[in-house]
């Protein structure tokens, strides 16, 4: 293992540390149901981002887009089928096991950029899709029970959030498969995404201490 990616890997498991601590990292409005578009998008904006878990992900699918040059399409399709785990959420569809799906999708995403599989259009619409679903679902809980307004505007928040780290994560991916030492960093970076959906994974299945 490289200096880099050793260096990359010891801060991906402090981070990963931090995450569990704070019980509401993934309440932007404090834990309180958003009550105004407002606070429903200021909620959407926050999510993707506050939620080390679902950061991940959308960096990660972002940066396997990248690798395998497919523009903009996978990390629509993530965003796209995020809007409809929330919609399921939402109509009261039970997902179980969703925290630990979550996690698993996660990690998988992880261990191809760690590979820097350059993914075919096959195995991203359905990897991307359920991954983003999961996701989407677990991230409804939020607003469940609150007003059309706010739930519309915090639709639209995690869709402009989400889609432009995504496409963050592409370009600079793009950017790093230019030679060997810079793919380097993509792999560290899968590291990290691999080591947080394996934590959650494992803090699902009540495998943490």
């Amino acid at each position: 293992m490289t200096t880099p990616i050793r260096r990359t890997t010891i801060l991906a498991v402090l981070a990963v540390l931090v995450w569990q601590a704070p019980a509401y990292a993934h309440h932007p409005m404090g834990g309180e149901m958003p009550q105004t578009f407002l606070q429903g998008l200021l909620s959407g904006l926050g999510h993707p981002i506050i939620g080390l878990d679902h950061l991940a992900a959308i960096v990660g699918v972002g940066a396997l887009a990248g690798i395998a040059r497919r523009g903009v399409v996978p990390v629509l399709i993530f965003s796209a089928a995020m809007m409809a785990g929330v919609a399921l959420h939402l109509a009261r569809v039970d997902l179980p096991g969703g925290e630990l799906l979550v996690g698993l999708a996660t990690l998988a995403i992880g261990a191809l950029l760690i590979l820097r599989v350059a993914i075919s259009p096959a195995l991203a619409v359905p990897l991307f899709g359920v991954a983003g679903l999961v996701h989407g679902h677990a991230l409804g809980e939020s607003v469940v029970g609150a007003e059309p307004t706010p739930i519309v505007a915090y639709l639209v928040g995690l869709f402009i959030v989400q889609s432009a780290i995504g496409l963050g994560a592409c370009a600079l991916a793009q950017h790093l498969t230019i030679d060997r030492i810079r793919t380097s960093a993509l792999s560290a970076i899968g590291i990290v995404v691999a080591l947080i959906g394996g934590a959650v994974a494992a803090q699902a299945a009540g495998l943490t201490v």
